[in-house]
């Protein structure tokens, strides 16, 4: 029932990895992963029901397996969009559901608002609007409120003036391994901090020379360039999303993509159910938010 994955040619150099599993007479559904540059794990398979659901995994540009490994030229969010179409059209989809939780989240909206009529439903957890506003929380205000060293070892890597973030982006993306291999790893933690209910310590620094994570450097690559996206784009063209039934799951204690944004989006549509789920941050791996995705797409998905 479950296939292997295989790369598909989608131009500027990049070779995406492409899963499908499932029933392949079942209900087309989309998983998107966070990051960017995170990759679709194997423990999402949980969220689906093989027996109903032809599953399509994808590993964005330059995360996961896709090929070249971390590449981040031609790589925008208007590209990750075109590429989904590329993937539905080599599959021979007319309309899928989509799920997607942080970035996930955010991809799915943008896409579903370029191509509502390709979308029959969506299913979100933690949902990133992709503005500054909340970046600003994420790696500042709320990093200083909660996890003050962390926040302090990042902001070593701030600029002055209106955009401290931007000198943290610039840090990571420095080809110089002694520049941005600790901006990396501050980020990294710091992130990491904001992601878990209960963070763990922090594990000793990777030894040298051996690799780093993938997500701090396609992060601060979107990051730096705003997502990709106008401002507010998301909201702007939220009009668009007004005929596609939606589930939002929504952890209370999300630290790093709080509920204000699901509550923001899902006051102007409609069609979108939103659940909170308390005693919760923002992985998904915690086990009441992981049921409440898998319910929901199975509410969606039948």
């Amino acid at each position: 029932m479950h296939a292997e994955g295989a790369h598909l040619e989608v131009g500027d150099g990049h070779r995406i990895w492409v899963r499908v599993w499932g029933n392949p007479a079942g209900v087309p559904v989309v998983f998107l992963h966070g990051g960017p540059g995170s990759g679709a794990a194997p423990a999402m398979e949980g969220l689906f029901d093989p027996e109903r659901h032809r599953v399509v995994f994808v590993d964005q540009r330059g995360a996961g397996r896709s090929l070249p490994p971390r590449a981040r030229h031609a790589n925008t969010t208007a590209d990750l969009v075109a590429d989904l179409e590329r993937v539905r059209e080599a599959l021979g989809i007319d309309r899928w559901f989509m799920v997607g939780g942080s970035w996930g989240a955010t991809l799915a909206l943008v896409y579903a608002e370029a191509h509502p009529r390709r979308v029959c439903g969506l299913a979100l957890r933690s949902v990133f609007l992709g503005t500054q506003d909340e970046l600003r929380w994420a790696f500042d205000t709320g990093l200083r409120a909660f996890f003050p060293a962390r926040h302090a070892a990042l902001r070593a890597f701030a600029s002055a003036g209106a955009n401290p973030l931007s000198g943290i982006w610039h840090a990571i993306l420095d080809p110089d391994p002694a520049v941005h291999r600790p901006a990396a790893l501050a980020f990294y933690r710091a992130e990491r901090a904001m992601s878990e209910l209960c963070p763990p310590p922090d594990a000793p620094d990777p030894p040298e020379g051996a690799p780093l994570p993938a997500t701090p450097f396609m992060e601060a690559h979107y990051f730096a360039h705003d997502c990709f996206l106008a401002p507010d784009q998301i909201m702007r063209n939220a009009g668009r999303l007004a005929d596609i039934p939606a589930e939002i799951i929504q952890p209370l204690q999300d630290l790093l993509c709080p509920p204000a944004a699901s509550a923001r989006l899902a006051a102007g549509w409609p069609a979108a159910r939103l659940h909170v789920v308390p005693g919760a941050g923002h992985s998904v791996h915690h086990p009441e938010v992981f049921a409440a995705l898998r319910a929901a797409i199975g509410r969606f998905v039948s």
